[in-house]
Formats: C-alpha cells, sequence, structure tokens
C-alpha cells in the first residue's frame, strides 16, 4: 500500500506512542475530531493524543487507503472494549502536513 509520506508518519508515531511525533505531523492551526470531539491546535493534538495512548494503548495496522478521498483505513488495536476494531482516518492534507482528521468507526 502506497501511503502519503506524512500518513505513514502518523502511524508510525502512534505505534511508537510517541504524542510529540503524532502532533508534528499536523499543521500548527490543524483539528482533529475523535468521540465526539474536536481538538484544535498542535499542542491540543499533542494532549489529546497523549491522553489517548496512556487510556487505550492503541496500535494501528493500515488496511487500505483510499487516495482520492485520503481516507486511511485501519485496525485499531489497544485496551478499548470491542478491540481490535476497523476505523476510518478522514484526512485533508496541506502542503505535506495534515491540516484535518476525523476518525469514524
Amino acid at each position: 500500500m502506497n501511503l502519503p509520506k506524512i500518513v505513514s508518519e502518523l502511524v508510525k508515531a502512534q505505534n511508537e506512542f510517541n504524542s510529540i511525533a503524532y502532533a508534528n505531523c499536523f499543521t500548527e492551526n490543524a483539528e482533529v475530531f475523535d468521540e465526539g470531539k474536536t481538538h484544535n491546535g498542535k499542542a491540543e493534538i499533542e494532549n489529546w493524543i497523549d491522553k489517548a495512548n496512556k487510556k487505550y494503548e492503541a496500535t494501528m495496522k493500515p488496511l487500505d487507503y483510499n487516495e482520492n478521498d485520503n481516507v486511511l483505513s485501519a485496525e485499531a488495536s489497544g485496551t478499548f472494549p470491542g478491540s481490535p476494531i476497523v476505523l476510518k482516518y478522514h484526512l485533508e492534507l496541506n502542503q505535506g502536513l495534515i491540516q484535518s482528521l476525523k476518525i469514524t468507526g
């Protein structure tokens, strides 16, 4: 599967539980929507993923990437109910970074 470089970096950061590297995949004013909440800006995104990593210990295994829609399907495994599950990561990219990420089931 041929992932954009920044998406590969996001998966690597997630699987290493590296919240700083994860946040660095985003633009300064990026937003993430997950579990009914929106997180705005790199600092908020870093704080959100750090808490999520500690709570869920989730790793990602990419399954498919739709280049036309910029949607990554990945199996998420961790310490959450129903693990593993397949999630969709709806991405908006901007100059090689992620501008927007919406995670859906």
